[in-house]
């Protein structure tokens, strides 16, 4: 096969990447080891930047979107049951909207399939070659069968877990990680959410978050140990836990719970995101602690600058954007980096802090709360900030 563009992964970075191309004339194949229905189904993030909103309706995926999701124009903040609310209106006029990971990856395969793009599922043993030349390819088997893709680029789109950054030469890529001693307990209940928008609730006994995937579907979390068995949290004792760090602020309604799970939080960077003619986006390249709902909204900015870049190339005989596409991305992977780890550190208790590390902490708390230049802040950066 020979196409201009090879990408690894069908997930929200190599789906977006392959349809913002199209958009272009620029012709591309996806390859995804998983069959459509996972994909489809795994439940990951659920909240939109203001900016990548925008995006979906603009490249024609957003339609069910307007129609499905939630907006939300303000976020709460819960400091030991006394909650406050950050208006994103009055503050900044932009806002975040509602709707699952999932659902944005059924709408672009769905028009990716309708436009009669490539999209090969449950392809297997996949890997990479001739990296450094302008030919490069990947090697895979379809249905039993081995195929190769010759093309120009490769979109390595294929996660944390993937085989495209690992397949980057020893002594190239730098690694930058933190492991934080903490992870989430996560629920899907068939419940109302105790608020029409996020709370984010700090307490003295640990940090829970309150939000939803619908009206009536609740996506409930709360701080544990990262090695906790998910086993010693039977649900009565997380719905115990859920009321206690929401302080009796609002009123949580219990019900069914339909998922849960135990998701260690940790921070990760790979530079450079580009060697030869690959180039890693999303997850492949880095991991944000979900506290400040970055994962997707990143992999959409990766691949937005990486299309522009490979535009450039057919359409401007540009090689510029190209050869910068590392430096760009990481300018704001690494402001996302610095946001996630600040709404990780000042939510949370850790087990190794002092007494005054903990006042230090009801002091930051307190001064967000009070401060229309920090509420801005937060919301400048939580809103999604420009891309450049």
């Amino acid at each position: 096969m020979r196409t201009q563009v090879g990408i690894i992964g069908a997930g929200p970075a190599g789906l977006m990447l392959a349809r913002l191309l199209r958009m272009q004339g620029i012709d591309s194949i996806i390859i995804e080891n998983r069959n459509r229905d996972y994909i489809e189904n795994r439940i990951r993030a659920g909240l939109i930047e203001d900016w990548a909103a925008d995006l979906l309706i603009e490249i024609g995926v957003g339609e069910r979107m307007k129609r499905e999701s939630l907006i939300h124009w303000g976020v709460n903040i819960g400091i030991n049951g006394d909650i406050h609310h950050i208006d994103f209106k009055k503050l900044v006029n932009k806002r975040v909207t509602i709707y699952g990971q999932q659902e944005v990856v059924k709408d672009m395969v769905a028009r990716r399939l309708a436009d009669g793009g490539d999209l090969l599922f449950e392809v297997g043993d996949v890997s990479v070659h001739d990296l450094k030349s302008d030919r490069p390819k990947i090697r895979f088997t379809h249905q039993g069968k081995p195929q190769e893709i010759e093309c120009d680029f490769i979109g390595g789109c294929d996660g944390f877990h993937g085989i495209c950054r690992p397949s980057i030469p020893d002594g190239v890529l730098k690694i930058f990680e933190r492991d934080y001693p903490f992870g989430w307990l996560g629920i899907l209940a068939e419940s109302p959410p105790p608020d029409h928008e996020l709370i984010y609730s700090y307490t003295d006994g640990g940090f829970a978050l309150y939000t939803m995937r619908s009206p009536t579907l609740a996506r409930l979390y709360l701080q544990c140990g990262h090695d906790e068995d998910i086993e010693q949290w039977p649900d009565a004792r997380i719905w115990d836990e859920l009321h206690k760090r929401l302080g009796g602020a609002r009123k949580l309604e219990e019900g069914k719970m339909l998922q849960k799970g135990i998701t260690p939080m940790r921070s990760f960077v790979a530079e450079p995101l580009q060697y030869g003619r690959l180039f890693l986006a999303g997850d492949s390249a880095h991991i944000q602690p979900p506290t400040g709902a970055k994962g997707m909204n990143l992999a959409f900015a990766d691949v937005v600058y990486l299309s522009r870049a490979i535009e450039a190339f057919y359409k401007k005989k540009r090689n510029d954007l190209l050869e910068s596409y590392s430096a760009t991305c990481l300018r704001r992977v690494w402001k996302a980096q610095r946001f996630s780890w600040w709404m990780t550190q000042i939510m949370h208790r850790f087990p190794d802090e002092s007494a005054f590390d903990h006042r230090r902490q009801l002091g930051d708390l307190d001064y967000l709360v009070n401060s229309e230049s920090a509420m801005r802040s937060l919301a400048e950066q939580y809103v999604g900030l420009p891309l450049d």
